[in-house]
């Protein structure tokens, strides 16, 4: 049954969603207009809303004495999710541009003591972790929010180890008519989702599994649908992808390869 409580959390982030314009040049000021006020409200109003985050972190092996990068990490949430399979990393970075989620991730870490976590201030399509490659690179519904998402993945694709994983998940659309085996939504989805999740700068887009599927080796694909908290009966598509850079791949960029639109 869809929970329709509303609490004063809940309503400090209607507030932010739905009467508060978010203003910014850039797109760090924009991230830090429409977060202000709401980041410490974050993890408990999308619990509902962002679907799949779990699955996603429990479907990687977290590599021993591994790097691993998040991208877009927010709060910190997801180095939470990996609970204690967390310590058998070297380094784990969470890499944020918006300042009022990424204060929220210090305070994490510092209160919880974890030694091998540190929240980074870093644009996500240029982050290089410090010890120069990583095990594993994700994105927990940031890449819908990183207007060049695509240099995102290829720069993601740049820092990973050859061999290395890389996870997602995130909202989407598909294609009109998507390749075999893909799902395909309806005219309604395909143009009310973007236009609707649009108004806070949030992107679902058609080509971010054609472009994952093209760049790396499939492992896992699976494609859902969620609930909207306050919206009744509303379904909005999301995916979990896990990838991996190929073994033999040379460390960098990709060579560009053909990709339909």
């Amino acid at each position: 049954m869809l929970d329709t409580h509303v609490g004063w959390s809940d309503l400090r982030v209607l507030w932010h969603l739905l009467g508060k314009r978010v203003r910014g040049n850039s797109h760090t000021e924009r991230l830090d207009s429409f977060y202000h006020g709401q980041a410490r409200d974050y993890d408990s109003s999308r619990s509902r809303l962002l679907h799949g985050r779990q699955a996603m972190i429990d479907a990687i092996e977290v590599p021993e004495g591994g790097v691993w990068v998040d991208i877009g990490a927010g709060t910190g949430e997801n180095a939470e999710r990996l609970a204690h399979r967390r310590t058998r990393l070297k380094s784990l970075y969470l890499v944020d541009l918006c300042r009022p989620l990424l204060q929220v991730a210090e305070e994490r870490i510092a209160r919880d003591g974890w030694k091998n976590t540190s929240a980074v201030f870093s644009d996500g399509t240029k982050f290089v972790p410090p010890e120069g490659l990583a095990d594993v690179v994700t994105f927990s519904y940031s890449l819908t929010m990183i207007p060049n998402w695509f240099c995102a993945l290829e720069q993601a694709w740049s820092i990973l180890q050859p061999g290395g994983v890389i996870g997602i998940v995130d909202f989407y659309v598909s294609r009109k008519h998507p390749d075999a085996g893909l799902k395909r939504h309806g005219w309604l989805t395909r143009n009310l989702v973007p236009t609707w999740f649009g108004n806070d700068n949030v992107h679902p887009s058609a080509d971010h599994l054609p472009f994952l599927l093209n760049r790396f080796e499939l492992s896992l694909l699976e494609e859902h649908t969620g609930t909207l908290p306050f919206v009744p009966f509303a379904r909005v598509p999301y995916y979990i992808f896990k990838g991996r850079k190929p073994a033999d791949s040379a460390v960098g960029r990709p060579s560009l390869r053909h990709f339909d639109n």
